[in-house]
């Protein structure tokens, strides 16, 4: 049924909660626009992860499961709901690949925010993991990443990284020579996250 049965995707978003999503995106738009643009990019997301079946697909929720737009998503897509746990950003993407791969030979991790992204990035993202590489990234245009992936759990890999800023791609290239990981890094991606952003991702939509 799946190209890769031995993996898993995983799925990291937020309830689309007005004020709590976006929010570096508030102004222009105001809380209730910003929270329909989650719930856009979530769909847009979900869409591209199950595109000709891959493999599973996990959804990382916060701040709960129950929230009917989760509800709605499970009854849409082929998917399973989870709950993120974790401090921060690092813990909860730390608790999901210790999850996964408990069961699955490879995971991968994406978030709502990359428009960008394709079914045939993450088709060859599970591909690297399969032939061996021990970590796959996408990097991300302002210094972080869109997508990570692992055959085994690295907790230093998210241990204390300053999420959200600039160093974070650079300092997990850093941790993963330290501990001797081959990896493989994907197209450089961008993500939706400021008012050029928005604009972009406008443009994309509406050429």
């Amino acid at each position: 049924m799946y190209k890769y049965p031995g993996a898993v995707i995983m799925v990291f978003s937020k309830a689309p909660i007005p004020g709590l999503v976006k929010t570096r995106l508030i102004p222009p738009l105001t809380g209730e626009e910003a929270a329909q643009l989650h719930c856009e990019l979530t769909e847009k997301t979900l869409q591209t992860a199950t595109q000709n079946h891959l493999c599973k697909v996990w959804v990382w929720c916060a701040p709960t499961i129950g929230h009917p737009f989760f509800t709605a998503l499970l009854q849409k897509y082929s998917v399973d709901l989870f709950a993120q746990h974790g401090a921060d950003l690092g813990e909860r993407m730390h608790h999901a690949f210790g999850q996964a791969l408990a069961r699955f030979g490879s995971a991968i991790i994406i978030g709502c925010d990359c428009p960008s992204i394709t079914n045939d990035d993450l088709d060859q993202a599970l591909s690297q993991l399969g032939r061996g590489e021990e970590c796959v990234l996408a990097p991300a245009e302002d210094g972080g990443y869109v997508l990570v992936g692992l055959r085994h759990p690295q907790p230093a890999l998210f241990d204390k990284m300053p999420w959200g800023t600039d160093k974070v791609l650079e300092m997990t290239r850093k941790r993963l020579h330290s501990l001797n990981l081959n990896h493989k890094e994907l197209p450089t991606q961008w993500d939706l996250d400021t008012e050029d952003d928005l604009r972009r991702y406008l443009a994309l939509k509406c050429p």
